[in-house]
């Protein structure tokens, strides 16, 4: 197979693996591939059978022998090309789309060499390429959801522990940090383009929290770093995102200035559609100083004070997060339970079923 064939027919898989940046036969797309995979990882990449495989498994599908896949494999885990993780004492590995997934595996390192630089220019024009072609869907069901800050739900509602970011902290075992993608990509295109905020944000959960400790993109956290690592996100006004869905395999803490997942919900015509979580901000009038730090803080442009003597929140564009209640300086705000807020699907299987039925209903 010829160069130009290994990487089509690697255009032709990232297509099929979907995700938000799916594979497109455009310019932009070989520029970044040939960067990214050297042409045996391309044509191994494009002979990986769906789901979760062993080095055998793929050395029957690309017609080479075990212990050379194995060694491609492993240098392809190590750069982020594909993902991997020992169950029950067998290595798996999986394909993953770009996102998410290898896009964000190159950044996680959080390392500044003239490559990173490189790689973060040509993701960011393939990305800016496939949504000049791409027109405005409108969601016809959510692929994330937003965990809300638990500790300033009012007393009295019932909170879920899909709710509750602390639950997952609790309930996960591996946890890892790394470096955000979206920052770190935006400051590697623009050093001057920060918006201040922590960058060691991503939280990795189980199998997932295995793969990026091991091919160090990260670092394994303790539970009470885990939590101090949170604080510090709430205190920068940073909204905890994850699938929509009850398990979870990573927490994003997004700001709406770089992150992928709120500005794709931001496109939207209604964005606490796309991007929603089961609580909603309340405002105590007899707390409430109309100071409008809240208003400023709002990642979703939801609050506005105008004439009122508190915020009022347009449920359209509010995410339901507790930015507006983790920076009042007078603990005005609290979250309230959404009458309207579906319970999301079990797992990523679920999910999937799930918009897969919305989109042919």
């Amino acid at each position: 197979m010829t160069t130009p064939e290994v990487y089509k027919r690697l255009c032709d898989t990232m297509a099929k693996r979907g995700g938000g940046y799916p594979g497109r036969d455009i310019p932009e797309f070989y520029a970044l591939a040939m960067e990214l995979f050297l042409p045996e990882e391309a044509e191994v990449s494009a002979a990986m059978p769906r789901g979760p495989f062993t080095a055998a498994m793929l050395a029957e599908t690309a017609g080479r022998p075990e212990d050379e896949a194995t060694k491609i494999l492993e240098k392809m885990a190590d750069r982020g090309l594909c993902s991997s993780a020992v169950v029950e004492g067998t290595r798996y590995y999986a394909g993953p789309p770009f996102v998410p997934g290898i896009f964000e595996f190159q950044f996680m390192r959080g390392t500044t060499t003239d490559r990173d630089r490189k790689l973060a220019r040509l993701i960011h024009a393939y990305k800016a390429a496939v949504d000049a072609q791409t027109k405005s869907a409108v969601l016809a069901f959510p692929a994330m959801r937003v965990i809300s800050v638990d500790r300033l739900v009012q007393s009295g509602n019932q909170i879920h522990t899909y709710d509750q970011v602390n639950n997952y902290i609790d309930q996960y075992d591996p946890i890892s940090v790394s470096t955000c993608f979206c920052r770190h990509e935006a400051e590697l295109i623009d050093p001057a383009d920060s918006c201040g905020r922590p960058n060691e944000t991503c939280f990795q959960f189980g199998f997932a929290a295995q793969f990026v400790a091991e091919r160090k993109m990260g670092r394994i956290v303790t539970k009470d770093e885990a939590r101090t690592i949170l604080d510090q996100c709430e205190k920068a006004g940073l909204v905890h995102c994850s699938q929509n869905a009850q398990e979870i395999d990573f927490l994003c803490n997004c700001c709406s200035c770089h992150c992928m997942i709120l500005q794709t919900a931001l496109k939207q015509p209604k964005p606490a559609f796309a991007l929603f979580s089961s609580f909603q901000p309340t405002f105590d009038e007899a707390l409430c100083t109309a100071c409008g730090i809240c208003v400023d803080r709002c990642p979703g442009s939801a609050l506005a004070l105008e004439d009122r003597d508190v915020p009022e929140p347009n449920m359209d564009r509010c995410f339901g997060c507790g930015v507006c209640a983790t920076g009042c300086p007078s603990e005005a705000v609290q979250m309230t339970a959404r009458e309207d807020a579906p319970e999301p699907p079990k797992d990523r299987q679920a999910l999937k079923a799930a918009a897969r039925a919305a989109r042919q209903a």
